[in-house]
């Protein structure tokens, strides 16, 4: 019997600017047993995705993944260009963890009401690759946050963040400072990627970054643990 799931998120399940976790984790699974759906939006916020609910709960899926907090996160470093994001996302508050917190819940409360699907709620990706930096420090904060959510509503916690915080500490990276991704870096990527034909993985190598292309758009080594968290956490349990 097939599977149905419904990944859902921000720019790294929308997967243009990072390795396909989505892909990744079909292939991990004989042909046929899991069918993928992605509901990934670039730039979102968790607000964002409690407004787009309805595509998800309309075709119920029996396993739903929730990959969403990385922008309200770097929203709380200096340097991120709220003003920007608030415009652009059409955000009616400024991003704050409270506010995060909040529509997390909502977004789980309403995932459970309108369907029977299994929910597990996935813990951030590491923000840059050096721990006790205040980007990693953020993506580590607002990881708790999920935790907590995931606690008081019953559903799965999935360590993500613990699970990249473990693959850097035996790395032992060089201590490359966290850069906040700009539009033209990020354009820089995608030449780099579709006219260069260099691979993502190839670009994370050259600038000494170890799960990540840019401090935030996960490489093959990110995106993998990615999909075995998932795979661990939900999918052996109800194949």
């Amino acid at each position: 019997m097939t599977t149905r799931i419904a990944c859902l998120g921000d720019s790294l399940t929308r997967a243009q600017f990072s390795v396909d976790y989505l892909d990744l984790l079909g292939r991990r699974h004989p042909p046929g047993d899991v069918q993928l759906a992605r509901f990934g939006a670039n730039g979102d916020f968790a607000y964002n995705l409690l407004q787009r609910l309805d595509a998800v709960v309309t075709n119920p899926p029996d396993v739903i993944t929730v990959l969403i907090g990385t922008n309200d996160a770097r929203a709380s470093l200096a340097g991120y260009p709220v003003e920007q994001a608030m415009k652009r996302k059409q955000l009616p508050d400024r991003p704050s963890a409270g506010w995060f917190q909040q529509c997390l819940e909502a977004v789980v409360t309403r995932l459970r009401a309108e369907t029977d699907a299994t929910i597990g709620l996935l813990s951030l990706p590491v923000l840059g690759q050096q721990l006790d930096g205040a980007a990693a420090q953020a993506s580590q904060a607002y990881s708790r946050m999920i935790a907590e959510v995931a606690a008081t509503n019953e559903v799965a916690y999935l360590p993500l963040h613990e699970r990249q915080i473990e693959e850097l500490r035996q790395a032992d990276p060089p201590p490359i400072s966290y850069r906040e991704v700009t539009p033209a870096a990020v354009v820089g990527v995608l030449v780099q990627h579709a006219v260069l034909r260099r691979s993502l993985d190839t670009i994370s190598r050259r600038r000494g970054l170890v799960l990540t292309t840019d401090h935030i758009h996960q490489n093959s080594r990110g995106a993998t643990l990615i999909a075995e968290v998932i795979d661990a956490g939900l999918l052996t349990q109800s194949a």
